[in-house]
């Protein structure tokens, strides 16, 4: 599965995505410092990514676009990077059962 991981989210998060045997990039890696969530929104829908994101916008996106990419919504508030990698590493599995069963909106709390 690939991931695109947006800017509010730390790179490392890509790194742990990918030692777990996915495919992801951060938006900082790839250069799109600064993209509109339309231009992120479009790259992850040619890509066939999912993107990983903690802006609501990205959530009126996926309603208005329901042929669009997938979005896993991180919605723990701010934490610790470690924090937040504790939290991924016990809910990834979860997380990549609902997209592989369909699923086009995930909530991570």
């Amino acid at each position: 599965m690939k991931f695109l991981i947006d800017a509010q989210l730390p790179p490392v998060l890509a790194h742990f995505i990918c030692s777990c045997g996915h495919d992801a990039d951060h938006i900082d890696d790839i250069g799109m410092q600064g993209a509109s969530d339309r231009d992120i929104w479009d790259l992850a829908e040619r890509s066939k990514a999912v993107i990983i994101s903690k802006d609501e916008d990205f959530v009126t996106l996926r309603t208005l676009h329901p042929d669009g990419p997938a979005l896993v919504w991180i919605r723990t508030g701010n934490v610790r990077k470690k924090q937040l990698l504790e939290h991924m590493e016990k809910l990834l599995p979860q997380i990549i059962e609902q997209l592989e069963n369909d699923e086009k909106l995930v909530e991570v709390l």
